[in-house]
């Protein structure tokens, strides 16, 4: 036995039972550390490489923005893109795209005010649109599911009418939706208005649990904007004013972190996943900014890192975007432009 060998010996006789556990625990945990700290290392060092994102020139072929694009959503089994937008009575709230970039139709309802966000559910056995409303008429602040062809299949909330009720559901300006395969429904609501909260809802439109009132603490709120939910059970929301984002359990709404660091310039105004869940794309409305963040593995949050970001022309505000499942291409509904873009990932 060497001399360091006998040192180790007579060092972990010395410390009894309880020392040799906490020893133990300590070089775990520095060993743990190091292993993130190895992680976000190697997010930086990407983060200096080529850029992992470049615009799609050609998309679309024959731009139809004849309006103000708010929102965007991928059905990406279908391949198509739909793209909400506000404007005059004569403009369509709703423009269908193929992923290609050819106009496939034109919504002309007149069941839509006000668009603000939008999803696209698809499933090999059907498809549909949800868009939420923020209009102040008679079929405002609601939530509204319609078929792929623009036909208004259901209602969430009481439109026309502004509230915080959950029985009956009611809203004020809800700023997004995403649902799942499952059929549960998560809102934001909302942009601006009366309420400040997340709430989880069954297809049925039951409500399971509901976070969130005005405030800067942990699971308050001002102007949640958008959310997602990750392949692990996470839930995120883009707390627009409070320039963070919030991260919850899906199952019980436990609130599990922050993160603000990323955002020392402008908050986030969307959030979504690319298809392998590796990254986190976000939008800065006022510096005309898409981050590329760094997703935490399973069951750690962290710190925010930034992987890469796309700097847009000034004034082209993006406001929300979409990532399609399929091919990983961001959309992104821009304000002051008032179009969609398309950017595509690098090999």
């Amino acid at each position: 036995m060497g001399v360091r060998d006998h040192f180790r010996v007579r060092l972990f006789a010395g410390l009894g039972g309880a020392g040799l556990f906490l020893l133990l625990m300590v070089l775990y945990r520095v060993g743990s550390e190091l292993e993130v700290l190895n992680q976000w290392t190697t997010y930086s060092l990407w983060r200096i490489q080529k850029p992992l994102y470049k615009l799609d020139l050609e998309w679309p072929k024959f731009p139809e923005f004849i309006g103000q694009p708010y929102c965007v959503a991928v059905d990406h089994i279908q391949g198509l893109v739909y793209v909400g937008q506000r404007g005059n009575d004569d403009v369509p709230k709703v423009l269908v795209y193929s992923e290609e970039g050819y106009l496939v139709q034109k919504w002309n309802t007149t069941t839509i005010e006000m668009p603000h966000g939008i999803f696209a559910l698809s499933t090999p056995n059907a498809s549909s649109v949800w868009i939420t409303d923020v209009g102040n008429g008679k079929y405002g602040h609601s939530v509204k599911q319609y078929s792929p062809s623009g036909e208004l299949l259901q209602v969430i909330g009481t439109p026309g009418t502004a509230g915080s009720g959950t029985y009956p559901l009611q809203f004020d300006q809800p700023a997004e939706v995403f649902v799942e395969s499952t059929g549960n429904i998560y809102i934001v609501d909302g942009d601006g208005g009366l309420n400040n909260r997340l709430l989880k809802l069954t297809k049925d439109f039951r409500a399971l649990w509901l976070r969130g009132e005005s405030g800067t603490a942990p699971t308050q709120f001002r102007i949640p904007h958008s959310v997602t939910v990750d392949s692990v059970g996470r839930v995120w929301v883009a707390d627009r004013a409070n320039w963070r984002i919030q991260v919850f359990e899906k199952s019980t709404g436990e609130w599990l972190g922050s993160w603000d660091s990323c955002f020392m310039e402008d908050g986030p105004y969307s959030v979504r996943f690319t298809p392998n869940q590796q990254y986190i794309i976000v939008a800065h409305l006022n510096i005309n900014r898409i981050s590329i963040l760094a997703a935490p593995p399973v069951g750690l949050i962290g710190d925010c890192i930034v992987v890469d970001t796309i700097q847009l022309a000034g004034e082209v505000k993006p406001h929300l975007l979409d990532v399609s499942m399929s091919t990983g291409a961001i959309y992104v509904a821009e304000l002051g432009a008032e179009q969609v873009q398309k950017y595509v990932p690098l090999d």
